[in-house]
């Protein structure tokens, strides 16, 4: 007989820091985020599929790590156990795969993708909002891209899953007017972290291609301005932010595209 997965460690009612949730905090953006809400006296709560990445980050900054996958519903149930009252949400779980044009598109792909960005993100916001209006002031911030607002060759199934993604968070807007809880969509353009390798399954190579000849954001580029939103006061909600390098314009011109 195999004995049952331990309960996952929760904030210790002793902790008088607000919580702060990040998903996918294994890595860029998420492990970034993660050490910038610590310095300001969060304690945070670090969601990821690599559980010793963040059992290892959690360590490092006084938090707590937890396995989540956001495409899984017992993995957001298990991971969401024990938070009764959350400051900050953190939606940053999510990615791409591929750059088939329609015509070629993988379905599987897709799946993913929109099971990931969309589904996942509705996932644990769903099983948050209890938590976060609990604490008098929440806040959601959730991650989406440039491709929530632009369309470019090759990438509808992530423009279409980051579009989606988008009009979720936007729609919350509405639905929580009136309750203590703020809403921030955040919109990155080129951040150079592990997004690339992933869309290409790997090929490091043809990651490295992406941001050659121009200077990308890197992750704490964004982790900094999610940090100056979590400082806002109460009554001011940033609705949007659009980051992009100066070497970007739009999701299809930079200066290597012209």
């Amino acid at each position: 007989m195999t004995d049952s997965p331990a309960a996952p460690s929760a904030p210790s009612s002793s902790d008088s820091r607000p919580v702060a949730v990040v998903t996918g905090a294994s890595s860029g953006i998420g492990a970034a985020t993660a050490r910038t809400l610590a310095a300001q006296g969060y304690h945070v709560v670090l969601g990821a599929r690599r559980v010793d990445r963040v059992a290892a980050l959690a360590a490092e900054i006084g938090g707590t790590g937890r396995q989540l996958d956001v495409t899984d519903e017992d993995s957001v149930t298990a991971f969401v156990d024990g938070l009764d009252t959350v400051s900050v949400l953190v939606n940053n779980a999510g990615g791409a795969k591929g750059l088939d044009p329609v015509a070629t598109a993988d379905l599987d792909d897709w799946r993913w993708m929109w099971e990931t960005n969309v589904i996942g993100t509705l996932r644990v916001t769903k099983a948050l909002l209890p938590a976060l209006e609990a604490s008098g002031d929440g806040l959601i911030v959730t991650i989406t891209s440039i491709a929530a607002l632009e369309a470019y060759d090759n990438g509808a199934g992530y423009t279409s899953a980051k579009h989606a993604q988008g009009v979720l968070h936007r729609t919350l807007r509405f639905e929580l007017l009136g309750k203590p809880i703020r809403l921030t969509e955040i919109a990155p353009g080129m951040v150079e972290t592990d997004f690339s390798l992933v869309r290409f399954d790997g090929d490091q190579e043809r990651a490295d291609a992406v941001y050659q000849g121009l200077t990308p954001m890197v992750a704490d580029d964004v982790a900094e301005v999610i940090g100056f939103v979590a400082s806002r006061p109460p009554h001011v909600n940033l609705d949007l932010i659009v980051l992009k390098p100066r070497d970007q314009a739009s999701a299809r011109r930079n200066v290597k595209t012209g």
